[in-house]
């Protein structure tokens, strides 16, 4: 899956894999596209995902910690990355 800047909206589109014509488009907010550049194409943990929030965003450990879950959940829903 490749990042596009179209309108001025930084998006994802998948393929569903039950169905070559269903497609999906996500956008993604600037942290949320910061994650995904930053840890696409490699294994990463969720503690890779903390402190990558950690290093860009001026947020305490917690708040990186519930904003990383939450960032991976959203991921996985929309099947961008796998357990």
């Amino acid at each position: 899956m490749k990042v596009r800047h179209v309108a001025g909206e930084d998006i994802v589109i998948t393929q569903s894999p039950e169905a070559a014509d269903m497609t999906k488009v996500i956008a993604l907010n600037e942290s949320a596209l910061h994650l995904y550049n930053a840890l696409q194409e490699r294994d990463f943990t969720m503690q890779d995902v903390v402190d990558t929030l950690l290093e860009t965003y001026d947020v305490d450990a917690d708040t990186a910690r519930r904003d990383a879950e939450a960032w991976v959940a959203e991921m996985q829903q929309n099947l961008m990355i796998t357990d």
